[in-house]
């Protein structure tokens, strides 16, 4: 058996040629809302591909609100009219990959939202969660470690504590892509890395007083470095 390893790109390429064809079924048969389509394995076979190839697609597809996948039942055409779902599928098909420069500033504006509701929402146990992962950032980082993905960690504790499932699910994916390009441009260098155990505890501090606006403020001031650096990136 042939191992093939697919590149992002290739699979960006393949994810959306099934997509199309997906579009192009439901067209043909004339499928309405509540329909069911064929089964992953039916569509794999159909399109030659994988399964997980299939998979990748129809969740992208539910993501956007275009399919509904019930367990045990299938994958059904949602409550859309035909001429609204081809237009948002060729946007679909539109959308290329963020560049770093639109996921920091996603990350911001997400952010800012997020730890106001949280100082707003949270609760004992998620101060305990933000906690946990403040204090392993410190930890790494006063031994020299890299410390990415505890720093984002803190900040996915704070966007669970928003209370806001949507808020929550955008950043956790966005989440992936911003820790392999802070490795990639090696952002989080030794004085940035120190200066956000200042930063966190700052704005753990304004979460835990419920202090939605001083919260607010201090994740601003955690960002400004971050966005200027971005900016300065070839």
């Amino acid at each position: 058996m042939k191992l093939e390893i697919l590149t992002k790109s290739d699979n960006s390429v393949i994810q959306k040629d099934i997509i199309s064809k997906i579009r192009d079924l439901i067209n043909f048969k004339n499928l309405e809302p509540g329909d069911k389509l064929p089964s992953e394995r039916m569509l794999s076979d159909k399109f030659q591909v994988t399964r997980s190839n299939v998979r990748e697609a129809i969740q992208k597809l539910e993501f956007y609100g275009l399919l509904k996948s019930i367990p045990q039942s299938g994958t059904f055409v949602a409550n859309i009219g035909v001429i609204a779902m081809n237009g948002m599928i060729e946007d679909i098909l539109r959308l290329e990959d963020p560049d770093f420069r639109s996921l920091v500033e996603t990350r911001i504006l997400l952010e800012l939202k997020t730890v106001r509701l949280a100082a707003t929402r949270r609760t004992l146990d998620d101060l305990e969660k933000m906690r946990e992962a403040m204090e392993a950032y410190e930890s790494k980082v006063l031994n020299g470690k890299d410390a990415v993905q505890e720093d984002l960690l803190f900040h996915l504790a704070i966007a669970k504590a928003s209370g806001n499932s949507t808020m929550n699910t955008f950043m956790l994916i966005i989440t992936p892509e911003i820790i392999i390009n802070f490795q990639k441009h090696h952002i989080c260098d030794a004085d940035l890395s120190h200066r956000g155990i200042a930063d966190h505890r700052a704005i753990f501090n304004a979460i835990e007083k419920q202090n939605p606006q001083l919260a607010k403020q201090k994740m601003k001031d955690h960002f400004k470095e971050l966005y200027n650096y971005c900016y300065n990136i070839e």
